[in-house]
């Protein structure tokens, strides 16, 4: 069934994009593959459709991103009539890719752009969290992202920086607020998934976090 519905996206899109010359469709994923901006450049400017999904339903953005083909993800970018917020069937922005594969200068470029920082369910900042980009990280932050922003089960960015990131970036969340009390839908702190990914030193530091924000008692 899943073959059947790929075969179907792939005939519509191929239909849908004729008017802009035989064989578009295939030489714009192509031209992703390769990092081969100019061929894009030129399909745009022939009137090709920036939002074309592949037979997948991934959008070339999002592609040009994952592979990684950096030149031809700032030529979408920066093209006008790009969707930066188009979204694959697992709620996955560009911006989500970007902070995911650590490339800063292209989720400085998204957020320009008008991406969505906030977006609900997994947030960009889960994913820089993951990657452990501090850079990627304080330029979410520093456009106002939620930093205790919670998934579809509840977790955190600083429970993804404890399990997978760096101490650098646990360091990064606690200094700016995070808190390392909040329990996810299984009753798991970020703690506990330091402890999880047998990171003791993270376990610590948000262990002392922790302490240091509790009222001091009086004698």
């Amino acid at each position: 069934m899943r073959n059947w519905i790929r075969l179907f996206i792939y005939l519509v899109a191929s239909l849908s994009f004729s008017g802009a010359g035989a064989g578009s469709y295939e030489d714009f994923f192509a031209a992703i593959k390769r990092d081969d901006a100019a061929v894009v450049t030129r399909l745009l400017q022939q009137g090709f459709d920036p939002n074309a999904r592949d037979p997948a339903g991934q959008h070339g953005l999002y592609l040009a991103l994952r592979e990684p083909s950096l030149k031809v993800a700032r030529a979408l970018i920066d093209w006008p009539s790009t969707d930066v917020e188009a979204r694959n069937a697992r709620d996955e922005s560009p911006l989500m890719m970007a902070a995911l594969r650590g490339h800063t200068d292209m989720v400085v470029r998204l957020v320009e752009r008008g991406a969505d920082v906030n977006k609900t369910g997994w947030a960009p900042l889960h994913y820089a969290a993951t990657k452990g980009d501090l850079v990627a990280m304080q330029v979410l932050l520093d456009h106002h992202a939620y930093i205790d922003a919670e998934s579809p089960n509840g977790s955190t960015p600083l429970m993804m920086a404890a399990m997978y990131g760096t101490p650098a970036a646990v360091r990064l969340l606690l200094v700016a607020g995070a808190d390392a009390t909040l329990k996810n839908e299984q009753g798991l702190t970020a703690i506990d998934f330091a402890h999880r990914a047998s990171r003791q030193e993270v376990a610590d530091m948000i262990a002392a976090a922790i302490r240091d924000k509790r009222p001091r008692g009086t004698w």
